[in-house]
């Protein structure tokens, strides 16, 4: 039996964080690893809606990795900036999952957008973790997301080719 529809935040909107002073470098703003830092914990509590976080990676020896991710850096960080993710899927099959992340400044400003696939994996598959599909009902649920996020415009940055522009 599928699972009853779920009600999604649309796109989903991540707990807050704050810049640390050890995510700062030389450059007196927030080092590049951390914009990942910040967007992979806000995407655990997405997942997490779907059932598809640590709890499941335990319980079920399955998990979501990642298979290809950009990020686009649109506005600096300093330290002590209050921030907030928002997550939303622009893309979904059995296997896996194309999402899409902007990273917001407490004053509103957009500050870098990250767009990511996503593939669920069988730890536990004979000859070693391989991409699988997920339960039905973990499907359904996903369904049910991409439907509420289909609803909103396509974003500015996703897609965006990588490389140098010329002209």
């Amino acid at each position: 039996m599928l699972s009853e529809p779920k009600p999604f935040d649309t796109p989903v909107i991540c707990p807050a964080m704050t810049v640390r002073p050890e995510w700062i470098d030389y450059n007196d703003h927030m080092n590049v690893a951390y914009y990942t830092l910040i967007f992979d914990r806000s995407g655990e509590a997405a997942v997490d809606i779907l059932n598809l976080g640590e709890t499941y990676r335990r319980e079920e020896n399955r998990t979501l990795v990642t298979a290809q991710a950009q990020i686009n850096y649109v506005r600096e960080l300093k330290v002590g900036a209050e921030v907030r993710s928002t997550f939303r899927l622009l893309d979904a099959d059995a296997k896996s999952l194309h999402v899409y992340q902007e990273l917001y400044h407490a004053e509103g400003w957009l500050a870098a957008t990250y767009e990511l696939v996503l593939l669920h994996v069988d730890l536990a598959a004979e000859g070693g973790p391989k991409v699988a599909r997920m339960s039905e009902a973990t499907q359904a649920d996903v369904q049910t997301m991409l439907r509420y996020h289909s609803s909103l415009p396509r974003p500015k940055y996703v897609g965006r080719a990588l490389g140098i522009r010329r002209g």
